[in-house]
């Protein structure tokens, strides 16, 4: 019998581990094997002063930390007074939140959902944080938001995704700006995960059948607050080599690989949790990457005797999707071919179906033996509901996917909207996490919940002390940018005095804007350079300059996307404004944390209506920063005129060069006529008191509609308790 979700048998060879650990400051162990302290009050801060240097070079993984660090150092940090207090202040809170369950708002408002009847979320990917390097973007750190406010609320939740031995790549540019990626093993030994085991303490394996062989599975626990997030792995011995490579690398290989990672996601996490039995109230597919679990369920019942349209309703009521992607060429869509070699012939025969029903599952019209099987038309011909991440991505979803159901007004298109949002906690600096713990209460987190009460609260934070935050942000990132840059040209072995100038980039108190999101046509990274010297005027002024923060990651096959960071890697390598524009390298969780918390206003200038939702400028604005961006997504739900500025207009242009042209000068014009000198307008103080006003209206009017608590109360709300 496998032991249940909530008591997986430690590794015998971890157990004794760091039992050295001075008893003074013996519950770091404890801490360090749960991601809660990734978003708790001083739960960074604790495992950082141990030893900063050794932490950084850890990349802020506790488990490594505790390896790592110099016997003098644990020492030193033992025998302080103060720092054992902090320690003991952290273990406490952890200990009280994994033991509050019945007080939370999901033992109020959810009690349908229980740990023997848990939502279950599938993911191809989770950003939990940046030493677990299971994401390469937002859908990933959407995913570990998500996690976090389930665990936060109380919500019963198990989540299912893949463990990639290699992780995301890492990038470096070369010195002509081409990006170069490398790969790195990682080490599970040095993170906080246990391999999952029975009772009598053999390690839990399934068994999927692909491309005509047996694979083998085994999978990870990783705690994530009180949810567990469960990962499937296929480097197991005895598996065919090739086999082993299935969980290699996030979005790696070619499309073969990618459908049997779907297939170990779908297939063999259903596998697992029956194994583990657990019985989900519902499945949550997040993105199309684990659909093919409506095929597994649906066969579960057939092999049982089922007929397959009785089966299909019964799974149907048991699922909900939520897609991510507002064009059709984003949907991963696969050849009959690759379908058949992969899933074999037993499989559709399980189902009762012939080759041509099996395939037209996958397939938005049906019928066309020409069309490719695609993963988000079975997730919407499967689960008893889908949604959109944004309000105008749900109207776009509805326009893609009419086709599905052509007898329908467009209106009518069974696609709804959740609109995303961020986990305050995680992305909120510290020092405005004290600011609001002073002016609005210990509780802030919970006062988010109710919008009137949250504005009453911000209102009275005095304009002195949000600017000062904002200043001291906003120093803290400039100095990031320099220790990273000088780093970085060390590294590349050139002039001691070239990488000794980076050291003195950048002004601290000169206006920064960040730009950071995967590199990609669409995107339109290069829409601020349309007017070189126009830009060159603005970011030079002696007066009133500006400075630019670049980052992120272009596909490694996505050779397009790679010209465009090339451009812009070139441009900034002018020896002017190389002083006020930076990109930096490597975009992960970490540096997406210190731009967001820090920059005076986020740019997001995508073409419409491609970005479905962004939550990046969510992430800002809970910092009071200020958002700079098309009318699209999230924004154009939170936009009131008051709170940041729009570039463009809601309506579409009629052609792509149009619509280019004209968000360009509106983009030069939003910059030149409204958030410079907002920015630049200051009292007798030296304060910007419009700035300030809107910096404070961001925060009262953004954060409570964009965070995700909200987000996963209106799922448990209107999806996962829904019919």
């Amino acid at each position: 019998m496998v032991q249940i979700i909530r008591g997986v048998v430690p590794l015998k060879e971890e157990a004794a581990e760091h039992s050295t650990l001075p008893e003074t400051i013996a519950a770091l162990e404890r801490l360090s094997r749960n991601y809660w302290w990734s978003w708790s009050p001083d739960g960074h801060a604790v495992f950082r002063d141990l030893d900063q240097e050794v932490w950084d070079l850890c990349e802020h993984n506790p488990r490594r930390l505790l390896k790592e660090v110099p016997q003098y150092s644990l020492m030193r940090m033992a025998t302080d007074p103060v720092y054992i207090e902090r320690v003991g202040r952290v273990a406490r809170a952890f200990d009280e939140y994994m033991a509050s369950g019945a007080e939370t708002w999901a033992a109020r408002q959810a009690r349908a959902l229980t740990d023997e009847r848990p939502v279950a979320y599938f993911c191809a990917e989770f950003g939990v944080h940046h030493s677990l390097p299971l994401y390469s973007g937002g859908l990933g750190i959407l995913a570990g938001d998500h996690l976090k406010s389930a665990s936060d609320l109380g919500l019963p939740l198990v989540a299912v995704g893949l463990l990639y031995h290699h992780g995301y790549f890492r990038q470096h540019l070369r010195r002509d700006g081409w990006q170069e990626e490398a790969y790195h093993q990682i080490n599970v030994g040095d993170l906080p995960m246990q391999l999952v085991r029975d009772g009598e303490g053999e390690p839990v394996r399934i068994e999927l059948f692909v491309r005509g062989r047996n694979v083998n599975v085994q999978a990870w626990r990783v705690e994530v607050g009180r949810v567990p997030l469960y990962l499937l792995d296929t480097n197991v011995e005895g598996n065919n080599e090739i086999d082993r490579l299935i969980t290699g690398h996030l979005y790696g290989g070619d499309r073969e690989t990618r459908c049997v990672q779907e297939m170990v996601l779908g297939i063999g996490g259903v596998r697992l949790l029956r194994r583990l039995e657990v019985e989900p109230h519902v499945f949550h597919l997040n993105e199309g990457h684990s659909a093919f679990l409506t095929l597994e369920l649906t066969r579960e019942l057939t092999e049982a005797g089922v007929g397959f349209d009785e089966a299909a309703a019964r799974v149907r009521s048991r699922c909900a999707f939520t897609t991510h992607t507002p064009v059709a060429a984003g949907h991963d869509e696969f050849l009959a071919a690759l379908i058949e070699k992969c899933f074999g012939e037993g499989y559709w025969s399980a189902l009762g179906l012939s080759r041509e029903e099996f395939l037209n599952l996958g397939r938005a019209g049906g019928g066309d033996d020409e069309e490719l099987f695609g993963l988000t038309p079975l997730a919407l011909r499967m689960c008893r509901s889908s949604n959109g991440v944004s309000k105008k991505h749900g109207e776009v979803s509805r326009e893609l996917w009419n086709k599905m159901w052509p007898e329908r007004h467009v209106d009518e298109v069974p696609i709804t909207s959740v609109t995303n949002g961020v986990h305050a906690p995680t992305w909120v600096s510290p020092l405005l996490r004290a600011l609001f713990e002073e002016r609005v209460g210990a509780g802030w987190a919970e006062v988010l919940h109710d919008a009137d009460a949250w504005s009453r609260a911000v209102a009275r934070i005095p304009e002195e002390e949000l600017w000062k935050v904002r200043r001291l942000q906003r120093k803290r990132l400039v100095a990031f940018v320099r220790e990273r840059v000088y780093q970085s040209r060390l590294r590349q072995h050139g002039p001691g005095s070239y990488a000794e100038s980076a050291l003195g980039m950048f002004d601290p108190d000169a206006l920064t804007i960040g730009f950071a999101r995967r590199v990609a046509a669409y995107k339109r990274w290069g829409l601020i350079l349309t007017d070189p010297e126009r830009l060159r005027r603005m970011l030079l002024d002696a007066e009133r300059p500006v400075q630019l923060v670049f980052a992120g990651k272009a596909h490694p096959q996505d050779q397009g996307a790679k010209l465009i960071l090339q451009q812009i890697a070139q441009w900034k390598m002018d020896p002017e404004i190389m002083q006020r524009a930076v990109f930096i390298q490597d975009y992960d969780q970490e540096i997406a944390r210190q731009l967001v918390q820090s920059v005076d206003v986020w740019m997001n200038v995508p073409r419409r209506p491609l970005e479905a939702s962004g939550t990046s400028g969510e992430k800002v604005a809970i910092n009071g920063g200020l958002n700079l961006s098309v009318l699209d997504g999230w924004w154009l739900e939170g936009y009131d005129g008051r709170n940041g500025w729009a570039v463009g207009e809601e309506g579409l242009s009629e052609t792509i060069e149009e619509m280019d042209r004209r968000d360009a000068e509106s983009l030069y014009k939003a910059l030149e006529t409204g958030v410079v000198p907002a920015f630049y307008e200051r009292d007798e103080r030296g304060v910007p008191r419009r700035w300030v006003e809107m910096t404070r209206r961001a925060i009262e009017t953004l954060a409570p509609a964009f965070n995700s608590d909200r987000m996963v109360r209106d799922y448990t709300l209107r999806v996962y308790l829904g019919e």
